[in-house]
């Protein structure tokens, strides 16, 4: 998979215009009202203020947020360390937060934790507005105003993905950011990507022996990404492990002997929590808290856990979508190439044309319907099983209630329980 897709993706929407055009002269009215010339500061003093004009020939971030709501916290923690780089470097950027939160005591409760300026709370009509003017749909969302007028609406992507270095966002940036990312791609081996100046191997599960990283060149493996305190993880880990082993077994069968491995990416909080989750699995292992782990989840743009990426035997990323993978064809997904891919996509249609077009599920009281990506299907989180899936599933066109075609247990209407 080219990694480099998403950022393809914003340089064109800015190539071809798609962004819109807001003149610095209009920030004003912008971000003010009639009453109002001014923007809250970071200070601790509630009327401390500051005056719109002084925005002026800045790039600027308008930061959708609220202190409620857990992905915005994470990023905000993100955010905050990148602002504070930006100005301790002179760069000419500000950041104005739109609260989202649902009181004044939240608001300021959130606002303490940033180091930028705000629209009063109680501004409620131009926090309205700002909404419409930008369409923002959810939160944390980061429009970036040039002074040149153009916005980009993708600014939370690119803090994921490049941090400080998106800086100044402009179109130019992001195509240099995107020349640099294909060519690390391009040149990507195992090595580079888990060794460091002073490591060059990873940990077996007794956490004594060092496995030099170049014992894994010409393998498949996976670089799994989870944490012992993710519920997601905690599920998937088990299942991932079942199927490690059976694909390890095939493989022993066929003469191959240890062509697929794991390497587990831990994004623990602490030294024992990794222990404790690693001593579960049978896998290679990053030593806990190195600077790789961060390098890798910024280099995959890793944004939620577990999630498994796999490496080919030649060294070059195959897909980021390891987990869905195992999901849906368990230990027949390896070895993951766009082959073995297509033919079981192909297996999967000739499969689904013997399934029931409808059917009941001991979960849900309402008459299920069999639906592909191609008739209202696409990805999803079964019910069931709380596991990714996509194409093919039994979906309530009612309630939105799905379920994988493998975990359903089809029961007599009449003994549906009422749920």
């Amino acid at each position: 998979m080219d990694l480099s897709d998403s950022t393809g993706n914003l340089v064109e929407a800015l190539t071809n215009g798609d962004s819109q055009m807001i003149s610095s002269s209009k920030f004003p009215s912008l971000l003010g009202s009639k009453d109002r010339d001014y923007l809250l500061s970071s200070t601790a003093e509630a009327d401390q203020q500051v005056k719109i004009s002084d925005l002026e020939g800045k790039v600027i971030g308008l930061y959708f947020s609220a202190n409620w709501y857990p992905p915005c916290r994470n990023f905000n923690t993100l955010l905050v360390g990148v602002y504070e780089q930006l100005k301790s470097n002179g760069c000419n950027f500000e950041v104005v937060f739109v609260s989202s939160d649902e009181d004044l005591s939240a608001f300021n409760g959130y606002r303490e934790s940033m180091p930028w300026l705000s629209i009063p709370y109680s501004d409620l009509e131009t926090k309205k507005t700002l909404n419409r003017q930008f369409d923002v749909e959810g939160i944390p969302c980061l429009i970036i105003l040039q002074p040149d007028g153009s916005t980009l609406h993708d600014g939370v992507e690119l803090i994921y993905k490049y941090g400080v270095e998106a800086f100044p966002f402009t179109k130019e940036k992001l195509e240099e950011l995107q020349r640099e990312e294909r060519m690390k791609h391009e040149s990507q081996t195992l090595t580079n990507l888990l060794s460091n100046s002073g490591r060059d191997y990873l940990l077996d599960p007794t956490l004594t022996r060092k496995v030099p990283i170049d014992s894994l060149i010409g393998k498949t493996v996976g670089l799994y990404f989870s944490a012992q305190w993710c519920i997601p993880c905690s599920k998937f880990t088990p299942k991932l492990i079942s199927i490690y082993h059976k694909i390890r077994q095939s493989l022993e069968e066929k003469g191959g002997g240890d062509d697929f491995d794991i390497v587990f990416v831990s994004c623990d909080r602490d030294q024992s929590s990794f222990v404790s989750y690693y001593a579960t699995m049978p896998w290679l292992a990053l030593p806990f808290g190195e600077p790789t782990i961060k390098n890798l989840v910024k280099y995959f743009d890793v944004q939620g856990i577990p999630c498994l990426i796999i490496i080919g035997p030649d060294g070059k990323t195959m897909t980021k979508q390891g987990r869905n993978l195992i999901n849906l064809y368990q230990e027949n997904a390896y070895p993951f190439t766009d082959a073995k891919l297509e033919l079981l996509e192909k297996e999967m249609e000739e499969e689904a044309k013997r399934l029931p077009r409808t059917e009941y599920h001991a979960g849900h009281r309402h008459e299920l319907t069999l639906v592909s990506a191609g008739n209202g299907g696409g990805p999803f989180i079964c019910c069931y099983c709380d596991e990714q899936g996509s194409g093919w599933a039994y979906q309530c066109l009612g309630c939105g209630y799905e379920v994988h075609p493998r975990c359903m247990r089809a029961v007599d209407p009449g003994s549906v329980e009422h749920r």
